[in-house]
């Protein structure tokens, strides 16, 4: 009996997104709303699960330990407030490596419904990007695309306008889901 997921991107999502990467622990901002949508998701029957690209690794601008430690030390930060977070993934390629696991590819949502036995045709994609709504449809699983992040600028600089639910930020999105809205 495999449960739904709510998968969600780590920068522009849960933390605020830096455009030269998060480095050290002082780049880490956590968006309070995320963290209440986050524990909200706790006491319901979605499995919460981070995917992340971190091209930063491939690019060699960081190292994959510094990069699965501030991982950590963001997950921490949700834990410590009563989140759980089921799961954690993160591509370390860059993007010409043509890996499977970096989205838009569903590398990293197909690996999680595997390790963490989740079922897909039940499950959402939070994300800031139009690359984790690739993800999405690649997975087989709902998009929802919140304006934090890259957001607006993704809706507002599309070729083709995006036709997906959208949320003002994590917070709303799982409204969307805990409420059936998105059914």
């Amino acid at each position: 009996n495999h449960r739904p997921a709510i998968f969600v991107d780590r920068d522009g999502v849960l933390i605020e997104n830096r455009k030269e990467y998060i480095r050290r622990p002082c780049h880490i901002h956590v968006f309070p709303q995320a963290v209440e949508a986050a524990k909200r998701v706790s006491g319901s029957p979605y499995a919460l699960v981070v995917v992340s690209n971190q091209a930063a690794v491939g690019r060699g601008i960081l190292s994959l330990q510094r990069v699965c430690a501030l991982n950590r030390r963001i997950i921490r930060l949700y834990e410590k407030e009563g989140a759980t977070i089921d799961g954690s993934y993160i591509c370390p390629h860059k993007p010409d490596d043509n890996c499977d696991c970096r989205k838009p590819k569903p590398g990293m949502l197909l690996q999680a419904a595997k390790e963490l036995e989740l079922d897909l045709s039940k499950s959402f994609m939070v994300g800031d990007n139009m690359t984790d709504m690739g993800a999405a449809d690649a997975a087989g699983v709902k998009g929802i695309l919140v304006r934090t992040g890259l957001g607006n600028a993704q809706l507002e600089s599309t070729a083709e306008p995006y036709e997906g639910p959208v949320a003002h930020d994590l917070s709303e999105a799982v409204d969307m889901i805990l409420t059936g809205a998105l059914a």
